[in-house]
C-alpha cells in the first residue's frame, strides 16, 4: 500500500474515533437508546411485595470505556507495529446497562457496541477481540469487585472495509454496594489483549501420599 490508502486509512480512523467516545455524563441517555437493540425485549423485574425472592429494579453503577483501552490495533504476525502494518483497528463505540437486585446481590447485564476498521495491510479474515469488563470500587486504592473477560471471534467478509460487533455480557454479579460506597462503583470496559493468549490456570495436582515404610 502507498502513501494513498495510509492516507485514506488515517482520515477514516479519526473520522471513526471522533464518533466513538462515549462521554460519562451522557451514559444514561445512550444505555435508554441502545437499551433495545442490544438487549432486546429484556426488561428488569420489578420488585413484588408479595414476594420477597422477586429482583427489583435499582440503579445501576455507570460504564466507562477504560482510558487506553478503547482501541484495538491488529498487525500482522511478526510485524512492527505502524500505520502500513495495521490489519485490523477494533474501535468501542457505545455501551448500554440493566441492573436488578435480589437478596443483596446485584446483577448487571452489560452491553458493547464497537466496529473493525480494515487498515492497509488488512484483507478478509477472522479477527479476536480481547474484551474485558471490570467492577470497580474508586477510591484513594481502588478495588476490583469482578472482572470479566471475554474473547469475541469476529469474522470480516470479503469486500468489507468496515464491520461492526455486539457483546452483551449477561451476568456481571457481586454483592450489592453500601449505599455509602454506590457512587463510588463503576464498570470498565475496555481490549484485552494481554490475556488472549493467557491460558487459564488448572487447579494444583494433588500429590499421592507416599507409602509408608514397612
Amino acid at each position: 500500500m502507498g502513501f494513498s490508502a495510509a492516507y485514506k486509512f488515517a482520515a477514516a480512523l479519526a473520522a471513526c474515533v471522533a464518533l466513538f467516545p462515549v462521554p460519562h455524563a451522557a451514559a444514561q441517555s445512550i444505555s435508554d437508546k441502545l437499551n433495545s437493540w442490544l438487549f432486546g425485549t429484556y426488561a428488569a423485574p420489578s420488585a413484588d411485595p408479595a414476594n420477597p425472592n422477586t429482583p427489583a429494579e435499582v440503579d445501576c453503577p455507570g460504564v466507562d470505556i477504560r482510558q487506553g483501552a478503547s482501541t484495538l490495533a491488529v498487525t500482522a504476525p511478526g510485524s512492527e507495529a505502524g500505520p502500513m502494518t495495521t490489519r485490523y483497528q477494533v474501535s468501542i463505540a457505545q455501551t448500554a446497562r440493566e441492573c436488578a437486585a435480589l437478596g443483596g446481590v446485584m446483577t448487571m447485564k452489560v452491553g458493547v457496541q464497537g466496529r473493525i476498521l480494515l487498515g492497509p495491510a488488512g484483507g478478509p479474515g477472522q479477527v479476536d477481540i480481547p474484551l474485558r469488563m471490570a467492577v470497580v470500587q474508586e477510591g484513594p486504592a481502588p478495588k476490583t469487585v469482578v472482572s470479566k473477560f471475554h474473547k469475541m471471534v469476529v469474522a470480516v467478509p470479503p469486500g468489507q472495509t468496515s464491520v461492526p460487533f455486539a457483546h452483551v455480557e449477561q451476568d456481571l454479579t457481586f454483592p450489592m454496594p453500601r449505599p455509602k460506597d454506590f457512587d463510588a462503583y463503576v464498570v470498565y470496559v475496555g481490549f484485552d489483549p494481554a490475556s488472549l493468549n493467557t491460558k487459564p490456570e488448572r487447579p494444583a495436582k494433588k500429590q499421592k501420599p507416599k507409602p509408608k515404610p514397612q
